[in-house]
């Protein structure tokens, strides 16, 4: 059965699922149990499975992500939040000299479980300190594997899999997906990683995005066809592992491809995807890999700055039109994504 739900929603549904079917899995980090309870991901835990497996703690990330790595060698499965990425730096000796080196180092011999959930996205005025993807940074480190759901049935599934993984995963959720509702199938269950997701067929031009960017890329679909242009938009789901076979397969056929990175585009995943593309599909390729992302400086805290550091479906279209021969198309009558009547906090 299919049911349409929000994507906080289906995170919340992944973890009480989870929880009550394994008394191991725990959920902890800062505010976890607070009144907000995560954006609503939490919501309701504390009261189901008590303060035991569901707790808030201090505001000392490399401490937590110690405790996260002692947890899970020790047998049990933890979930520990971040409601900032950026924050993660502060961890990241634990994160990268221990979490995600440690079962290789004790020779496969002990598993570690633990899913490190981290939050990203634009808020109001949220500067250089809270704007952070990272998850190409993440993705370079062996040993983790890098989630990033865009839809709530992939958020269920794949949240799934990341907490019956027996490896460190790093769930990234942007918090403007929160809102979003589609249909998630009870039959489904874990979605395996590594698997990207075809969100739209099209035939003219390939369009690989990663978190918010395929809703942008999914408007700027929706606006070009009424100017005949078709995209296909993919969403790789997880930057580690990456199986690009999906994507080089639509390349082959539309010859033309956007990489629309919810992250800068210097050294970052864009430019892995697009390495990957050209090797496979050079000989096909009707003009060069355009690549999107941030811009290229510390997001400013002005709204009209902010606006400009943060590529949206405008970009997108524009990248088309390019790769296309096209003369631009007059975009003043759409109406394009805003958040700023929406959102309240709680930052």
């Amino acid at each position: 059965m299919k049911r349409s739900i929000s994507y906080r929603q289906a995170l919340n549904e992944a973890i009480v699922e989870e929880m009550s079917r394994d008394e191991t899995v725990f959920i902890y980090g800062i505010d976890v149990a607070d009144h907000k309870r995560i954006f609503g991901t939490t919501k309701n835990i504390p009261e189901k499975f008590g303060g035991d497996r569901c707790f808030s703690t201090p505001l000392c990330e490399d401490t937590l992500m110690g405790f996260g790595l002692g947890a899970a060698i020790n047998g049990l499965r933890p979930i520990n939040v971040h409601m900032r990425v950026d924050f993660l730096l502060l961890a990241m000796n634990q994160l990268v000299n221990m979490v995600s080196s440690y079962r290789y180092g004790a020779g496969g011999r002990l598993k570690v479980p633990l899913v490190i959930r981290a939050i990203i996205g634009r808020g109001w005025g949220q500067s250089y300190q809270h704007s952070k993807s990272m998850h190409s940074v993440f993705a370079h480190i062996p040993g983790l594997k890098v989630v990033m759901p865009t839809t709530p049935n992939d958020a269920k599934g794949l949240l799934i899999s990341a907490i019956r993984d027996d490896n460190p995963v790093v769930f990234i959720e942007h918090r403007w997906l929160y809102d979003a509702v589609g249909e998630v199938s009870d039959e489904d269950g874990p979605i395996p990683f590594g698997v990207p997701n075809v969100l739209r067929a099209g035939t003219d031009l390939t369009v690989v995005a990663t978190s918010w960017m395929n809703v942008e890329a999914l408007k700027a679909a929706e606006i070009l066809e009424k100017h005949g242009v078709s995209l296909e938009v993919l969403d790789p789901r997880t930057i580690s592992p990456l199986e690009d076979a999906a994507i080089v397969e639509s390349v082959m056929k539309t010859r033309r491809c956007i990489v629309a990175d919810n992250d800068w585009t210097f050294s970052g995943f864009s430019a892995e995807l697009a390495s990957r593309i050209y090797s496979s599909c050079f000989g096909v390729l009707r003009s060069p890999i355009e690549r999107i992302g941030f811009e290229f400086t510390p997001c400013p805290c002005a709204r009209p700055l902010e606006n400009q550091f943060y590529p949206n479906a405008i970009n997108i279209i524009r990248a088309a039109e390019r790769l296309l021969g096209m003369d631009p198309v007059d975009l003043s009558g759409e109406d394009f994504y805003s958040y700023e009547n929406k959102f309240r906090g709680p930052f």
